[in-house]
C-alpha cells in the first residue's frame, strides 16, 4: 500500500480495531492480507472505493481467480469489517456479487482401526496432539494454542478458550492419554522452570490479559502444553517469548505417518476431528451433543456426518479411549 500515501495509516487502525474485538491472530493476519489486496486491485484508498468496487473484487476473485467458496467468503468479512469497524460507512447488500461455487464435499473419516495404526506411526509431540484432535474432537490451532489450566485432569474435560468464532467451548478429554499427558507436561515444566530463569521471559498472552496482568506470562498455568523447542526475542517489549508448536510440524508429520501406514484416503490432522464426531455418533451420542463438544454454531453442520435419532445425553466417552482397549 506504500503507492497511497493517504492510505499509510490504515493498516494500524485495522489492526487495532481487530484487537480490541479479541480476533485471532490467524484472522488479522488474514483481514490485513485481503484489505492489501483489495487497495491493490483498484488502486484507491478504500475511502474513495464503495459497494460496487467491493463486489467487483470479489467477483473477479470467483470468476477470475477462481478462489474457492469459503476464501471469498473470508475476502468478504475483510472487507466488511474494514468499512463497519474502521471506515465507519455502511456498504449495504452485495446484490450483484457472483459468489464462487462451494462444491458438496463429504470429510474424509478413518475407522477406528485406521486412526489406531496412523497414531501408531507418530511419537513425541505430534503424536499427543493428534490423539488429542481425535480423542477431543479439537482443531489443529486448538489444541496447540491450549494453557496448561485448560487441561483439567480430574474432570477429564479440556476447556477450548476462543476458538473458531471467539467462542469458548468443555469438550471431553480422553482418559487413555492422561498418563503421557502427565508426563509430558512434567518434562514442560522442568523447562519452564528453566526459563524463568532468565527475567525477561514471559509467555505471549492475549492483549487485554497482558495488560491486566502484566506479570501472568511468567506463571505456569498460563504456559502452552505444546511449546516450541525455542524462544524469541522481541525488541518492542525487551521480552523473550516462547510460543506454541509450529502446526506444520505436525502437519507434516502426521503426513509421513499416514504415508507410512500406507491409507488410500487422503487424510488430514481434521480428519481426526471428523473421525471423533462420527464415531461417536456411531456409538449412539445424541447430534446435539456431538454439536456442543465440535463447538458448531449450527446443527446443520455437525448433520454433514450422519443423521441420527436424537437419544438423551450420557457422560461422554472419548472414542480415543475404545480403541486403547
Amino acid at each position: 500500500m506504500s503507492e497511497h500515501p493517504e492510505a499509510r495509516h490504515l493498516l494500524p487502525e485495522l489492526h487495532r480495531a481487530i484487537r480490541l474485538r479479541h480476533y485471532s491472530r490467524k484472522t488479522e493476519e488474514a483481514y490485513v492480507r485481503w484489505v492489501r489486496r483489495f487497495v491493490r486491485f483498484h488502486g484507491r484508498h478504500p475511502a474513495t472505493l464503495g459497494l460496487d468496487e467491493v463486489t467487483e473484487f470479489l467477483t473477479h476473485l470467483a470468476v477470475r481467480r477462481r478462489v474457492s467458496a469459503s476464501t471469498q467468503n473470508q475476502a468478504l468479512h475483510a472487507l466488511l469489517f474494514l468499512y463497519r469497524e474502521v471506515l465507519r460507512h455502511d456498504l449495504g447488500k452485495l446484490d450483484g456479487l457472483v459468489r464462487a461455487k462451494r462444491p458438496t464435499r463429504l470429510p474424509v473419516v478413518l475407522t477406528p482401526e485406521e486412526v489406531r495404526v496412523v497414531l501408531g506411526e507418530l511419537s513425541g509431540t505430534p503424536r499427543l496432539v493428534a490423539w488429542l484432535l481425535y480423542g477431543a474432537g479439537l482443531r489443529l490451532q486448538e489444541a496447540l494454542s491450549l494453557r496448561v489450566k485448560d487441561v483439567e485432569f480430574a474432570h477429564h474435560r479440556i476447556v477450548v478458550r476462543g476458538a473458531k468464532g471467539g467462542r469458548n467451548r468443555v469438550t471431553t478429554l480422553p482418559i487413555g492419554v492422561i498418563q503421557d499427558l502427565q508426563a509430558h507436561l512434567g518434562s514442560v515444566e522442568q523447562q519452564f522452570r528453566k526459563d524463568l530463569q532468565r527475567p525477561e521471559f514471559h509467555v505471549p498472552l492475549p492483549d487485554a490479559l497482558a495488560g491486566k496482568y502484566p506479570n501472568a506470562g511468567r506463571y505456569w498455568v498460563w504456559q502452552w502444553v505444546f511449546p516450541a523447542t525455542r524462544t524469541y526475542w522481541v525488541a518492542q517489549t525487551r521480552r523473550v517469548h516462547r510460543h506454541h508448536f509450529h502446526a506444520s510440524a505436525v502437519q507434516r508429520a502426521f503426513h509421513e505417518a499416514v504415508r507410512r501406514a500406507q491409507l488410500t484416503k487422503r487424510a488430514t490432522c481434521h480428519s481426526l476431528r471428523h473421525s471423533f464426531a462420527t464415531h461417536l455418533l456411531e456409538q449412539g451420542y445424541d447430534i446435539r451433543t456431538v454439536q456442543e463438544l465440535l463447538g458448531h454454531r449450527d446443527v446443520r453442520t455437525t448433520m454433514i456426518y450422519t443423521h441420527v435419532l436424537n437419544r438423551p445425553g450420557l457422560g461422554v466417552r472419548s472414542p480415543a479411549d475404545a480403541i486403547l482397549e
